[in-house]
């Protein structure tokens, strides 16, 4: 069964990968024997993650600085990826952001770089990254949604536009990919509490999120290492154009 979960000879380039969910699934996969590749904007934080998500393994890392809000930048980490690892077979999309505004307050300059860091990248990276999953026949596209893509709140317009849409684009994407091997899917968080959540919540809202789970807690980014595995390796090959929520039983709390 281990096999099923061996990624030896991948490698896999994860966007917001130097904190929260992004560093736990990089982490992941390099303990499945997989070469990663992290980025954010941060060169320091970048570096430090780097070397803690490699720690106990033999495989290769890099990370690579880049703005995800500039859509040259975006195919380049792409490039840059393919040329210094010598191909890329998973790509996990998850850098992301929020500016909390209701829909008579939202500006649009925060709209715009809302849509282009949530969705435009991801699109972006992608056209980087297929052809060269097509020349292998082989490819793992995972794209962070949300359960804010399913459900949401008040002042969360433009993120759950965007994390709805990363779940169009995946089904998309599976049609087309399915045929040259390559696999397209989401992930759909609920609460964990990371850096985005916590400094957007309040304490108040923090408890509330937790009382609505099934299990009355917050997920720790550790808990989204096993999914994301899941989607990335054999284990997984017959799910494409799919939505995996793990939101510790949020959405089933109707009332």
């Amino acid at each position: 069964m281990s096999n099923l979960f061996d990624l030896s000879g991948k490698v896999a380039l994860v966007t917001g990968g130097s904190r929260g969910l992004g560093k736990a699934m990089a982490r992941a996969f390099a303990l499945a024997g997989a070469d990663v590749v992290i980025s954010s904007r941060d060169a320091e934080a970048l570096e430090k993650s780097l070397e803690e998500i490699l720690i106990g393994t033999n495989v290769r890392g890099k990370f690579l600085v880049t703005d995800m809000t500039n859509r040259e930048a975006v195919h380049e980490l792409g490039q840059k990826a393919i040329a210094e690892m010598g191909q890329v077979d998973i790509l996990v999309n998850n850098a992301g952001g929020n500016v909390p505004e209701e829909a008579d307050q939202i500006t649009d300059e925060n709209w715009d770089n809302t849509v282009e860091l949530n969705l435009n990248s991801c699109m972006a990276l992608c056209r980087s990254v297929i052809p060269d999953m097509k020349k292998r026949n082989w490819g793992r596209i995972i794209h962070i949604s949300s359960i804010m893509g399913l459900a949401s709140k008040r002042g969360r317009d433009a993120y759950s536009a965007t994390k709805a849409a990363l779940i169009g684009l995946a089904r998309a994407q599976a049609l087309e990919l399915g045929p040259h091997g390559i696999t397209s899917n989401c992930l759909a968080p609920g609460p964990f509490l990371t850096e985005l959540p916590g400094s957007l919540l309040s304490d108040e809202d923090k408890a509330k999120f937790a009382d609505r789970t099934a299990l009355k807690r917050w997920g720790q980014p550790d808990e989204l290492m096993g999914p994301a595995l899941l989607l990335a390796s054999d284990a997984g090959s017959y799910i494409t154009g799919e939505t995996l929520v793990v939101d510790g039983g949020t959405l089933v709390n109707t009332f």
